[in-house]
């Protein structure tokens, strides 16, 4: 893995008419790491990937991968991305092979090393056991691999793909999200749009929220966290037992917290959870004295923030204003 950057974005703007779909938006990524890139319905994700795949030209700004520009360098662009949509076309009656050989020479693949590039893309995802079936045979989850797999033909430096584990069972989505690590550690550099973002958490290096046009937040998953999250949230669990032991905690929260705020009371799971700007040294004093108290510790913790967490923090505000869906035209 290399830190030199592979794809560059500097203050791409993208105006339909008075609507302004991208706003400025500035960012790069480094070779062989996974960008999560996350937004509501019309926050611009579309536009900017349209941009980065040489099919829309920007209002202003620039945009750049392995160094060729998305708009003057088109041709080239297509030789260093690739790209799978959410739906994975097919056409009846091809076989696996047989699909994917007709991609390889759309490619220009020359035909003396396409039969070994097909070999070595099915063995990369995991498709090589399907090359005889008829792709409109195939389950969603063996599609989304063959889909994998004729993206990859090209050898592309960067693979942009959108909703990679959409549909898919459990099973399916460690499946993909393991092929999507393999894929990182051999060097692709990975741009990836999902709305699963339990999933997305899993397997991206650095992740970029855009609402409204605009990028909200940037950065590796903790750096979002400390962008988004400005107080901590506290959770104490105790024993099952009577309420007034409930009651006894939020006492000595406010006793020994000076700024506690959305004070929360679970009775059947026996917690209570607070908000703060406190330092650890007044953590461990509240701890002291609940412990004194008796009244049952079971836990104390501070409750992680996690992407959909983020997401919604960052994006409240903006969703309300956002229109449901980006313009498809130039």
């Amino acid at each position: 893995m290399s830190d030199e950057p592979v794809v560059q974005i500097n203050d791409l703007t993208k105006q339909y008419g008075e609507f302004t779909a991208l706003n400025g938006l500035s960012l790069q990524l480094e070779r062989g790491r996974i960008l999560g890139f996350i937004g509501p319905n019309g926050a611009g994700k579309t536009t900017t990937i349209k941009i980065l795949v040489g099919l829309l030209r920007p209002t202003s700004g620039s945009a750049s991968i392995a160094g060729f520009d998305c708009t003057r360098d088109a041709k080239k662009i297509k030789q260093v991305v690739g790209y799978m949509p959410d739906y994975v076309g097919t056409y009846d009656n091809m076989r696996v092979h047989e699909y994917l050989d007709f991609f390889g020479a759309a490619f220009n693949i020359p035909r003396k090393v396409r039969g070994a590039r097909l070999e070595e893309v099915m063995q990369i995802t995991g498709s090589y056991y399907m090359r005889d079936m008829f792709v409109e045979s195939l389950s969603h989850g063996m599609r989304k691999r063959v889909g994998i797999a004729r993206t990859l033909l090209h050898d592309p430096q960067v693979l942009i793909m959108d909703e990679p584990a959409s549909g898919l069972d459990p099973k399916a989505r460690i499946e993909i999200r393991q092929l999507l690590a393999d894929l990182a550690q051999r060097g692709k550099t990975l741009i990836v749009s999902s709305h699963i973002l339990p999933e997305l958490s899993r397997i991206c290096d650095v992740v970029a929220i855009i609402a409204s046009g605009q990028l909200r937040a940037f950065g590796s998953l903790d750096q979002i966290m400390a962008q988004v999250r400005q107080r901590r949230v506290m959770e104490v669990q105790l024993t099952s037992g009577a309420k007034d032991r409930l009651d006894k905690a939020v006492q000595l929260i406010n006793e020994h917290i000076s700024d506690v705020t959305e004070v929360a009371i679970s009775k059947s799971e026996q917690i209570v959870r607070f908000s703060t700007n406190c330092d650890d040294q007044m953590l461990v004093g509240l701890i002291g004295a609940i412990a004194v108290a008796e009244i049952g510790m079971v836990q104390f913790r501070e409750v992680p923030m996690d992407l959909e967490d983020a997401f919604l923090k960052v994006t409240g505000a903006a969703t309300s204003a956002a229109p449901s869906n980006e313009p498809d035209h130039e």
